[in-house]
């Protein structure tokens, strides 16, 4: 009777053991697999992708060499270092190589429609006022039917701003406005913000803003500010 009562006691260790060494796994796995984009995460380029990305450097003013090197060479690089490579152009604001490798990854078999992706990108091409090419990236995403959240299009917006697109921002206002995410303060706080220098827009943004936030008050700057906003823009138009 007693060697029974061990054994049953022996066996309910064990399954609680077991049980408690599966909780764990869950704990580690979730912890060392984070839910988060790939785009999001630390991209270290390998041997290999250091190799693609000088020789796409060299060749991007011989089309014939430069597209056998990317079918030939591009096509077999691993996800990371591909990620890596795009990366790190973008990070040089190199367009044309960022293109090109927008469109490969676009077609690998791992690929996903993911918002960090496409914010990347309208990043780089905001930075170089590259509006066709934000034009088609946009198109891209919302046939993907990518969904930025309010944060996002904050984010974007005043990349545009600030680098004087902003008849191109306010076409991504129109779409935040449209948005299925509800709407948030802080994000048009930092649009306001980056329309300093347009008065004229900022009025609108701002009406839509008290709507939306009827309790919430938007500090204005100065006067003279908007006029030596203005003043420094049709200078540079000049």
């Amino acid at each position: 009777m007693l060697r029974l009562g061990s054994n049953f006691l022996r066996r309910t260790l064990a399954s609680s053991n077991r049980q408690r060494d599966w909780f764990a796994r869950c704990i580690t796995g979730s912890a060392s697999n984070p839910a988060l984009s790939i785009w999001r995460r630390k991209k270290e380029m390998g041997k290999e992708g250091l190799i693609v990305a000088k020789e796409l450097k060299r060749l991007q003013s011989n089309p014939v060499r430069f597209d056998r090197f990317m079918k030939s060479h591009v096509s077999r690089l691993l996800k990371s270092d591909l990620l890596a490579v795009l990366a790190e152009f973008q990070r040089q604001d190199l367009v044309f190589l960022c293109i090109k490798l927008y469109d490969v990854v676009r077609k690998e078999i791992w690929y996903r429609p993911d918002m960090f992706f496409y914010r990347d990108m309208l990043f780089m091409l905001a930075r170089n006022k590259k509006v066709d090419e934000a034009k088609r990236v946009w198109q891209d995403l919302k046939r993907e039917g990518v969904l930025f959240d309010q944060h996002t299009f904050g984010d974007i917006m005043r990349a545009f701003l600030d680098s004087g697109l902003p008849s191109e921002a306010m076409d991504i206002y129109d779409e935040m406005r449209q948005s299925p995410d509800p709407p948030l303060s802080l994000p048009y706080r930092v649009i306001l913000k980056g329309l300093i220098p347009y008065p004229e827009l900022r009025e609108k943004v701002k009406d839509d803003f008290l709507e939306l936030f009827p309790d919430m008050v938007v500090y204005d700057p100065p006067e003279d500010l908007f006029e030596d906003q203005e003043w420094r823009r049709e200078n540079e138009e000049d």
